[in-house]
C-alpha cells in the first residue's frame, strides 16, 4: 500500500528525475520532479511537502555545494518543520555533513541504492510529521492555558427552564451536529458549550474558544486560519488557526452575531469545505472540527435586515439551545450564590462565609440585567468588602446608601437599581463603554439603549 507522503525532487539530472519518479511512484502517492531549483519556492507554496530531495550541485564542474546551501537556506526558511535531504555525489561527505549542520535531516549518496533511499525517506518523513504534531501541540497548550488562567465555573441549576437545557444537551452531545448557542450576555453560553463537548464523542479531545467579538478583521483570518512566515509584517514564523488547532475536537465561536458579512462569507466555507488555508499560502489542510456557536443578538431579523447570511445560520444551528435569563431561573439563584461562595471563599481565605437568609429573597427577586456574571461578580465583591463571616446588604457593596432600609428599597426598585449599576459601572472604567458593558454582562449596544432609556 502507497504512503500518503508528499515528496519532491530537485536535481538538474533528467535521467536522476526519472529514476527518483519511477522508483518513488511505486512507495507514494504524491512525487513531483523539479529540474530548476530557481522553481523550488512556487512548489512550496502550492503544496505541503513532507520530504525535499535537493541535490547540492547544479551548474556543471561545481562540486562545493554553495547554490545547494543557498537552496537548503531557502526552503527552511520558507517552512522550517519540512525536512531535507540533500544528494551528494559519492565522496562528498564533507559536503553532506555541512548541509546537515545548516538544518537538513540526513542525506543520501548518488548513485544511491533504493532500498537505503527508502529508508532514509521514510525516517524523515516520520521526523517531520512529529515535528508539525509538536508545533501544533505547543500552540493548543498555549491557548488552552490562556482559558484556563480565566478560570470557568460548572454550569450548574436545578430550575425547569434549566433543566430543559440539559436535556437538550444530553441528547445533541453525542453527535457532532452544529450547535447554536442563544441567550442574553452572562446567561453561560460558553459554560454550556463545555457541558456539551464534556458530554461529546470528542470528550477527550481539544475544545478550542474564539471570541470573534474581539477580534479586528485584520486579525480574523490569521487568528483562524493562521498564516506562513512573511505573510505580512508581523509574521515571523508559521503558526496555525483555531481551526488547525481544534482539529479532531471543538471549536466555539463566540459572538457570531459581530461578523462582517465578508467575514461570515469566508467563515462558511471553512465550515462547509473542512478545509483551511493559512494566510499567504495557497495550500489546504483538511480539518475535522465541530462547530457550536453563541450570540446574544437575534440573527433571524438579522438575516431579514441582511445583516446576517442566511445560509450560514443554517450551517450552525441544526440545534439550538436557548439559556434563559436569571430573571427567569430564581429558583436557581441560592444554588448559585451557595456554587461562588464556595470559590471565592476559599480564594479570599474566608471559607466560612454565608449569605444572611433575609437578604436571599431580595436577590432572588432582583432583576440581574448581567445575569449569572453580574451575580458572581456581586458575590465575590462582597466576599472581599465583607468584615465578618455573614453577606449582609452592606457587604454587598451595589449601592451609594449604607442604610439597610434605603438600600432595600433602591434593590426592590429594579429600574433605578439598574441605573444605579450602569453609572457605577461607567465610573469605574472612566466611561469606556465597552469595559463598562463587559462589567455589567451586556453588550455595547445594549449598554448605548439603557443610556439613553436613563439620560445618562
Amino acid at each position: 500500500m502507497k504512503s500518503d507522503g508528499h515528496i519532491l525532487v530537485v536535481d538538474d539530472d533528467l535521467d536522476v528525475l526519472a529514476t527518483a519518479r519511477m522508483f518513488l511512484k511505486q512507495e507514494f502517492i504524491h512525487v513531483q520532479i523539479e529540474s530548476d531549483p530557481t522553481r523550488i519556492v512556487s512548489h512550496l507554496e502550492r503544496e505541503n511537502y513532507d520530504v525535499v530531495l535537493l541535490d547540492m550541485n547544479f551548474k556543471k564542474g561545481e562540486s562545493d555545494g554553495s547554490e545547494g546551501m543557498k537552496f537548503l537556506n531557502t526552503i527552511l526558511d520558507h517552512n522550517p518543520s519540512i525536512t531535507v535531504i540533500p544528494m551528494t555525489a559519492y565522496g562528498e561527505i564533507a559536503l553532506a555533513v555541512k548541509a546537515v549542520k545548516a538544518g537538513a535531516t540526513d542525506f543520501i549518496s548518488k548513485p544511491w541504492k533504493n532500498e537505503k533511499l527508502l529508508a532514509t525517506i521514510n525516517a524523515a518523513m516520520k521526523l517531520r510529521r512529529s515535528t508539525v504534531e509538536n508545533e501544533r501541540l505547543k500552540k493548543t497548550h498555549e491557548v488552552l492555558s490562556q482559558d484556563l488562567a480565566q478560570g470557568y465555573t460548572t454550569f450548574i441549576g436545578q430550575s425547569p427552564s434549566i433543566a430543559r437545557v440539559f436535556e437538550t444537551i444530553e441528547k445533541v452531545a453525542p453527535t457532532d451536529a452544529s450547535v447554536l448557542i442563544l441567550g442574553e450576555n452572562g446567561t453561560g453560553k460558553e459554560l454550556a458549550a463545555r457541558a456539551l463537548q464534556r458530554s461529546s464523542l470528542r470528550a477527550d479531545k481539544v475544545f478550542i474558544t474564539v471570541d470573534l467579538g474581539a477580534l479586528s478583521e485584520n486579525l480574523f483570518e490569521s487568528e483562524l486560519f493562521g498564516h506562513v512566515k512573511g505573510a505580512f509584517t508581523d509574521a515571523k514564523e508559521n503558526k496555525p488557526g483555531r481551526f488547525e488547532l481544534a482539529d479532531g475536537g471543538t471549536i466555539f465561536l463566540d459572538e457570531i452575531g459581530n461578523l462582517s458579512p465578508a467575514l461570515q462569507a469566508k467563515l462558511l466555507t471553512i465550515i462547509q469545505s473542512q478545509k483551511v488555508t493559512r494566510v499567504g499560502s495557497s495550500k489546504e489542510t483538511p480539518i475535522d472540527v465541530r462547530v457550536v456557536c453563541a450570540t446574544n443578538m437575534d440573527l433571524y431579523e438579522m438575516v431579514k435586515d441582511g445583516s446576517f447570511r442566511q445560509d450560514l445560520l443554517y450551517r450552525i444551528n441544526t440545534v439550538e439551545i436557548n439559556i434563559p435569563p436569571l430573571r427567569d431561573r430564581a429558583d436557581d439563584i441560592p444554588l448559585l450564590i451557595k456554587h461562588f461562595l464556595s470559590i471565592y471563599g476559599k480564594k479570599y481565605h474566608k471559607p466560612k462565609m454565608r449569605i444572611d437568609q433575609s437578604l436571599m429573597s431580595i436577590l432572588q427577586k432582583n432583576h440581574w440585567p448581567g445575569n449569572i456574571r453580574e451575580l458572581q461578580h456581586t458575590i465575590e465583591r462582597a466576599v472581599i468588602l465583607s468584615d465578618q463571616n455573614i453577606i449582609d446588604i452592606e457587604s454587598l457593596a451595589l449601592f451609594d446608601q449604607p442604610q439597610k432600609k434605603e438600600a432595600t428599597d433602591d434593590l426592590l426598585d429594579l429600574a433605578e437599581n439598574e441605573k444605579k449599576l450602569i453609572i457605577r459601572a461607567l465610573e469605574m472604567h472612566n466611561g469606556n463603554i465597552t469595559r463598562a458593558a463587559k462589567e455589567l454582562g451586556i453588550d455595547r449596544l445594549a449598554l448605548y439603549r439603557r443610556i439613553e432609556k436613563y439620560g445618562i
